[in-house]
């Protein structure tokens, strides 16, 4: 496998102008560098492809196993590079913004490490169930397979209507499957079994243990650098957020990304709003005395409305 002569990059060039059409500043920080990274070993790769591609032969007999971190960040030619990093540049805008940076960090890391290794899975078992050995020796390179599993999370959260596949709707929690057989029939050189393994990856995550796994090792590895008493957490609709964490049974408080009013009355009604604010007006004259106002304070609703009243009228 050798690269083909450059030349003049016009899919290098061509993606530098979608990305400053976008605009840098409008591309969040894990994608803007995951970008930049797949550039930078375009342009100055760490080994030639031969040395970099993932194969079954090369990672399990040969036990170079660098080749999981390498294989995804390599690409055969500049056009191979512009439609992947064109792929991720619209996929990591929305799904950073919506699972955070370093969760989206966290994501991106785990499924180029999982995607080279379910790969090698499927190449393996290729091997043995169809008796030939030529599938250990199929080489691959590029981010394709975790752009398939990331295009499975945005499916997930982005679920009902359609995309199209070769000009043809196709319902979009269905839209890989329809891709990725579009693809091999289209290009019959790409790598059936790194989409297919980006694909089952992406399932793993979302509708398997992938997902509650990788919450446990980042509340196990926080916790040592965070606040005491918090872990991370993050919710069905990927958006994080901190929970305090009790060994003894005590209650637990979630506080996520606010999504509506209640973040700012704390899920109170009006009249339980007023009733907060007398409390804590009453507590800083000192008018509690010694002690704050116990728990059983109310006022009726009859002196709720009087003193509504006369708010309005001073104003």
């Amino acid at each position: 496998m050798q690269r083909r002569s450059r030349g003049l990059n016009a899919g290098l060039l061509l993606l530098l102008s979608q990305i400053f059409h976008v605009g840098i500043s409008n591309i969040p920080p894990v994608t803007l560098a995951a970008l930049a990274v797949n550039i930078w070993f375009f342009l100055s790769p760490l080994k030639p492809l031969l040395g970099s591609c993932l194969s079954v032969e090369k990672c399990c007999q040969e036990k170079e196993w660098q080749r999981l971190l390498l294989s995804p960040f390599h690409h055969a030619d500049d056009w191979h590079l512009y439609f992947n990093m064109v792929s991720l540049l619209w996929k990591g805008i929305h799904l950073e913004r919506r699972l955070g940076s370093r969760w989206f960090a966290y994501v991106v890391t785990t499924f180029s490490l999982l995607t080279g290794l379910v790969y090698l899975v499927l190449e393996f078992a290729l091997a043995e169930f169809m008796d030939e050995p030529g599938f250990k020796r199929n080489c691959g390179v590029g981010f394709s397979g975790v752009l398939f599993a990331l295009k499975v999370l945005n499916n997930h959260y982005c679920p009902g209507g359609f995309v199209r596949v070769l000009g043809f709707p196709v319902p979009s929690r269905f839209g890989c499957w329809a891709e990725l057989l579009a693809i091999h029939l289209v290009t019959p050189g790409t790598s059936f079994a790194g989409h297919l393994a980006g694909i089952l990856v992406g399932l793993l995550y979302t509708h398997g243990p992938l997902k509650k796994i990788m919450e446990t090792c980042a509340g196990i590895f926080s916790s040592s650098n965070g606040y005491p008493g918090q872990r991370p957490y993050f919710n069905n609709s990927g958006y994080p957020g901190f929970q305090d964490y009790y060994p003894h049974g005590r209650a637990t408080y979630h506080a996520e990304a606010p999504r509506n009013y209640d973040a700012y009355t704390a899920g109170l009604s009006e009249e339980e709003q007023l009733e907060r604010a007398l409390q804590a007006s009453l507590w800083d004259r000192g008018s509690s005395r010694s002690a704050p106002p116990s728990y059983g304070f109310r006022l009726s609703p009859e002196e709720l409305r009087r003193t509504r009243l006369h708010r309005f009228d001073r104003q």
